[in-house]
């Protein structure tokens, strides 16, 4: 059975439209490998259900590989911290308060705080470095960086320090065109802003099939 890597990026809450791009899109079989960009709660209506569908996967002996986003590491310092708390609301927190259905952080069950406490902040591939916001190539270290890797919209990248490496990126939500366009440079960009559904150039679900550059999306539906 031939193996297939997709790359996802920010389903914030989207669990309806991240199903419907996992199984009727992409038609995803046990052989494939995901990689998850980050953001898989705030502002969305079904945070948990998200999360819920990622163990299912992985309970099914599906290989996929989130790694850390903005969002899911503001939950996590938003658990005994006030102002990180107000921060975090105002970014969408409440939904994800909501779906868990609980009024703060720390009462979210321990499973989930225990899957955002272990997620990486980059993953690197033979061909590619996975990121949700990018890497600040000002630092001698950029994968030293850990809120660049969170919250950089810097579209700056050092060709001699990645090699033949192209960086994978969510984060910023750009139009479909401009994520086509990134695929012939080094820096890939996937967010098409899947939560914001009534805009004109948002609100699709995006994936990129990481052997042949082909892209699938997915309309929100949720």
């Amino acid at each position: 059975m031939k193996t297939r890597r997709f790359a996802i990026p920010d389903i914030h809450g989207c669990a309806h439209t991240f199903a419907a791009l996992l199984h009727d899109v992409l038609k995803i079989k046990p052989a494939d490998t995901l990689y998850l960009l980050g953001d898989y709660i705030d502002r969305g209506p079904r945070s948990k259900e998200v999360i819920d569908q990622i163990f299912e996967l992985q309970n099914k002996g599906f290989s996929i590989y989130p790694i850390r986003g903005n969002h899911d590491d503001m939950l996590l310092r938003a658990c005994g911290n006030l102002d990180y708390f107000r921060i975090w609301t105002l970014n969408g927190g409440n939904a994800a308060l909501e779906s868990f259905a609980v009024d703060e952080p720390c009462a979210i069950p321990l499973s989930y705080q225990r899957f955002f406490d272990a997620l990486p902040y980059y993953l690197e591939l033979e061909e590619y470095i996975l990121v949700h916001a990018g890497l600040n190539f000002q630092t001698d270290d950029p994968f030293s960086d850990r809120e660049a890797m969170l919250w950089t919209r810097s579209r700056q990248v050092d060709y001699e320090r990645i090699g033949t490496k192209k960086i994978i990126t969510g984060h910023t939500p750009v139009s479909r065109e401009t994520i086509k366009h990134s695929l012939a440079s080094k820096l890939i960009l996937l967010d098409n802003g899947c939560v914001y559904a009534s805009s004109e150039q948002f609100g699709t679900l995006t994936a990129l099939d990481l052997d042949n550059l082909s892209l699938y999306f997915q309309k929100n539906i949720d």
